[in-house]
């Protein structure tokens, strides 16, 4: 098993095969008007987590959506894609 200690974008770790645990539920509890506090130590995925956020909601002229038609936030519905 590879672990991508230094990566810290999404697409990178989508694309390079790494094992990701899947916190793409944290963009349906924001979408919901959750409040989140991202208060963890050192090397625990803070900064991938908000590059999960910041690809989900950023208008691009790339679609994103490739990156999780496979992870738990699609299953949330359509109410939650249309915020792609």
């Amino acid at each position: 098993m590879r672990y991508p200690v230094g990566i810290q974008t999404f697409e990178e770790i989508i694309n390079g095969k790494y094992v990701y645990l899947d916190k793409t539920d944290l963009v349906y509890n924001l979408a919901q008007g959750h409040v989140c506090f991202l208060s963890r130590p050192r090397r625990f995925g803070k900064t991938l987590a908000l590059d999960m956020l910041k690809t989900f909601f950023e208008k691009t002229k790339e679609d994103t959506s490739i990156y999780f038609k496979d992870k738990q936030i699609w299953a949330c519905g359509e109410n939650i894609r249309r915020c792609k």
